[in-house]
């Protein structure tokens, strides 16, 4: 992990010139960055003017983590950011990337707006999707040798990827499992069968968390990772996500798809180490159990 670099300040002088002169290897860009994203702590304190005065004795560090406070916009966060990818934790209602009736209120929209303030060359590469009204974790890259590292063994580097389910009626058993073939019909339809011709296997296991006549909540993770899987497999064990019309759910509790992402657990494809992240679940969803 990198390490605060420390600067002695010596003499009465400006943030900007001093930086110039203590960080030779980086240019005007890269220190605006710096100020930008918080990474100049003068005397425990972040600052980003780039005019603003050191004194002999002040205790100026630069951080090798962005401190962007994790907030980018209304509807998602940043949850960790390296110069490899972005995890982000976002709300429903928000698209993962553009479609024809929405082309600029995504992810993938404000991310790349978000790196390129930083770079204007900066560009962001998604790496899997979210539906648009699943919440929860999802990650982006830097760069397309990063998202490809990342989808070329998606199944080796994802060592955990959790959902919990907001689903209809009262689950009974404590866990089990759901397989089934999935394809997508000429409509752009995702079914399911259980003829092993007909479409591609897909996996999900569930553990029930909790539950009441009216509702469960239950931890889904994923074996394989079908379009529309968790849904289309809640639909077959009779028990339907909470607010999903589209797959025989008869409730809108929450107003929203009742899915969230709640765990990213990833081999990161450059330094090899493993990281884990954490959402936590809606309240709306604890609510109603």
């Amino acid at each position: 992990m990198p390490r605060d670099l420390i600067l002695p300040v010596t003499e009465e002088t400006t943030l900007m010139p001093f930086l110039i002169a203590s960080l030779r290897d980086k240019s005007r860009d890269n220190i605006k960055s710096l100020l930008r994203n918080r990474q100049v702590v003068i005397n425990g304190e972040p600052v980003t003017q780039f005019n603003h005065q050191l004194k002999p004795g002040d205790s100026l560090v630069i951080s090798p983590v962005r401190k962007t406070d994790g907030l980018l916009a209304r509807n998602m966060r940043i949850v960790y950011e390296d110069e490899y990818m972005i995890v982000i934790d976002k709300n429903a209602g928000l698209l993962s990337m553009a479609s024809d009736n929405e082309k600029y209120l995504t992810a993938y929209n404000i991310l790349s707006g978000y790196v390129k303030s930083q770079r204007p060359s900066n560009r962001i590469f998604i790496v899997h999707r979210l539906d648009r009204d699943t919440s929860g974790l999802m990650m982006f890259a830097r760069s397309e040798k990063v998202q490809s590292l990342l989808q070329r063994d998606w199944k080796k580097n994802v060592t955990a990827r959790t959902y919990v389910a907001l689903v209809e009626g009262e689950v009974t058993e404590p866990g089990g499992e759901v397989r089934s073939y999935i394809y997508e019909s000429k409509a752009l339809v995702m079914h399911s069968t259980h003829n092993p011709g007909k479409g591609d296997l897909a996996i999900t296991r569930f553990r029930k968390l909790k539950s009441n006549k009216e509702y469960s909540l239950l931890e889904v993770s994923l074996e394989t990772g079908k379009k529309n899987q968790i849904r289309l497999h809640m639909q077959e064990l009779g028990h339907s996500i909470a607010g999903d019309k589209k797959y025989g759910a008869h409730t809108s509790p929450i107003g929203r798809l009742g899915l969230h992402a709640s765990v990213l657990a990833f081999i990161h494809p450059v330094t090899g180490k493993e990281l884990r992240f954490e959402s936590r679940i809606p309240a709306k969803f604890r609510r109603l159990v």
